[in-house]
């Protein structure tokens, strides 16, 4: 099917809630896609964070392939092996008690906020559910994860929004205890606000949460849906403060590529959930939990420490460049943001990227690079080339 095959397709029986660049991806092998019409793209998105092992990786394609040759399919109802086996080293490597599996971000911060607000109704009963989010967050796009989101761009047209929940000013501690109150829970943010433009909160402000929260018994979540399986540095980014978190939710990247996510409790929080408080159908899918396994089984602290590495590297010869139009990068690990600079947008600069050959995001006001944990440094040279020459 040629590009405007597939568009004209688009355009008439897909609902335009994304705004899609002019690219039609095909096949891709590693960091590198391919479109219809036969052109090379270097990848520097992997689908938003969510191909970690990037595209055609032949382990975790047999992993799938063997599954789905077995069950593809069963519900929470009965047990299965991949799910249990998954849950077993994700709650071993992140130091937490037990896991929750789900399909998506927003479903793991949803479930997140159901389990602070259980834990609170269950120890103190009615009138303390409200949760601390920060400014320029984003939680996902449900009406209750809506709601989470400190932006005021994302409060519109899907009234009433759920109620219970504040926001504080990220790295002020002072605005924090200014919004808290009586009928607090829980406090949830990101590591790294992602789509508010990858910013990193400091560490000292999180710990300082991280103490608040314990003092007056509020849970302290941490949205690791972008931030974890690897993308930092570490497996998970909270690894990285020195904090243990009472829940903290995971998506994007944990299987390669389908869908999947969820949310993991500490051991002060494993029994909040019982028989019919929370569900969903498709959770622990045998075929997303086998890959995710393989995933787990990849991201191994070799590639933790080359991840550090890489992302290092990027930033380093990003700023080299020294183009007019881009100022300072920041992130953490392969998780990087770019300032924009003189009359160009973000979206501008991105669209000539792409043309170019190089895909990559956009975020806040800037420019979002999220690579293919197994990117190459062949590619990562690519890319930049391409940057370079396209952006000069």
């Amino acid at each position: 099917m040629t590009f405007e095959e597939l568009k004209a397709l688009d355009e008439q029986y897909v609902m335009h809630s994304y705004s899609r660049f002019p690219v039609a991806i095909d096949h891709g092998k590693g960091a590198t896609v391919w479109d219809t019409a036969g052109k090379e793209y270097i990848d520097f998105t992997s689908g938003i964070g969510v191909c970690s092992l990037g595209y055609g990786n032949e382990g975790w394609v047999s992993a799938i392939t063997a599954q789905a040759s077995k069950l593809g399919h069963i519900s929470n109802l009965f047990y299965s092996e991949p799910y249990a086996r998954l849950a077993r080293e994700l709650c071993t490597r992140a130091g937490m008690a037990n896991v929750m599996f789900a399909n998506s971000g927003a479903e793991g911060n949803e479930a997140m906020i159901k389990l602070a607000r259980k834990y609170s109704f269950d120890k103190y009963g009615k009138g303390r559910g409200t949760v601390i989010t920060l400014h320029n967050s984003f939680h996902g796009r449900t009406i209750t994860t809506l709601s989470a989101t400190g932006q005021d761009k994302f409060h519109n047209y899907f009234f009433p929004f759920t109620e219970g929940f504040r926001y504080a000013d990220a790295n002020d501690l002072d605005s924090v205890e200014a919004v808290a109150g009586h009928d607090v829970c829980a406090v949830m943010f990101e590591l790294v606000q992602g789509e508010g433009g990858v910013l990193p909160l400091d560490k000292a402000f999180v710990q300082g949460v991280a103490d608040l929260c314990a003092k007056r018994d509020w849970l302290l979540l941490i949205d690791e849906v972008q931030t974890g399986v690897g993308r930092t540095g570490s497996l998970f980014a909270f690894q990285q403060y020195d904090i243990q978190p009472d829940a903290i939710s995971f998506a994007k990247g944990i299987a390669g590529g389908l869908p999947f996510g969820g949310v993991m409790a500490n051991e002060k929080c494993r029994n909040v959930f019982t028989a019919g408080t929370h569900g969903t159908t498709f959770g622990g899918n045998p075929v997303a939990a086998a890959a995710a396994c393989y995933v787990l089984d990849t991201v191994d602290q070799k590639l933790l420490d080359e991840l550090k590495e890489k992302g290092a590297y990027l930033r380093e010869q990003i700023e080299a460049m020294n183009l007019p139009c881009l100022g300072a990068t920041r992130g953490l690990g392969m998780m990087i943001g770019i300032e924009v600079k003189g009359e160009h947008t973000n979206l501008e600069l991105a669209n000539r990227l792409i043309q170019n050959g190089l895909l990559c995001l956009t975020a806040g006001p800037g420019l979002r690079l999220l690579p293919p944990l197994v990117i190459t440094k062949e590619e990562m040279d690519k890319g930049l080339a391409i940057m370079k020459a396209a952006l000069s």
